[in-house]
């Protein structure tokens, strides 16, 4: 069974998010602030965070940063702010998804499944693919380099993944945010941006030359390979 952290301190938001996601199937456990939802996370580690921004110790901001730490555990960011630059701040900081309240149940569900669905049905039917000393495995959804996984975000891993298997082809950001984020994704383009600038910075700083990812002028990215 999947399990679910949710880190909210409104006791009925966090009521009717445990009610839908226990009826549909997951585990769910309840972290009402900050610290208490890095001990849980450390000691009885989710699949997914459910992670609100405004709590009453360390803010969600906080909080990811933590996990991103230590973790590539797939987190949606939950809280009331709903302005653009709030959103790009999310996925700057490494979320995978963002929904701001009021919500519907079915919606955060929806979200959750498409979320946790990816890693294991993404790529099912694909190979290795070997970039010099950069191995992408799409089957386990992980990245190697010289044998060793580099650290990336799910979503940074998701956008590496796709590109790789598609080298030499232009891609606008609408198509990736289709592909990788998904159709019913309505955020900004900009996800896009911030998700390509964390892969170079992560490449660059493992000495990958041959697979970096190139800006078309006017069209979008490309995984360039030799």
């Amino acid at each position: 069974m999947e399990k679910i952290l949710i880190v909210e301190d409104e006791i009925t938001i966090m009521r009717v998010l445990k009610a839908y996601l226990s009826k549909n199937g997951y585990e769910v456990i309840i972290a009402e602030t900050g610290e208490q939802a890095l001990s849980l996370f450390e000691r009885n580690p989710p699949h997914l965070v459910l992670l609100d921004i405004m709590l009453p110790d360390l803010d969600g901001w906080s909080v990811l940063t933590r996990i991103r730490t230590q973790s590539t555990c797939p987190v949606i960011m939950l809280t009331a702010l709903g302005e653009v630059n709030d959103r790009l701040k999310g996925f700057q900081n490494g979320a995978d998804d963002y929904i701001t309240k009021p919500f519907v149940g079915e919606e955060v569900v929806a979200r959750v499944k498409a979320i946790l669905r990816r890693p294991q049905t993404m790529y099912q039917d694909e190979g290795i693919l070997r970039y010099g000393s950069l191995t992408l495995h799409p089957n386990s959804h992980s990245v190697m380099l010289n044998g060793q996984e580099i650290d990336l975000t799910p979503k940074d891993k998701t956008l590496l993944l796709f590109l790789g298997r598609h080298p030499n082809r232009n891609f606008t950001r609408d198509q990736l945010l289709d592909q990788v984020w998904g159709m019913d994704y309505e955020g900004s383009d900009r996800a896009v941006d911030l998700s390509v600038k964390r892969i170079r910075k992560t490449l660059r700083a493992n000495g990958i030359t041959n697979g970096a990812i190139k800006t078309i002028r006017g069209l979008g990215y490309q995984f360039r390979v030799e």
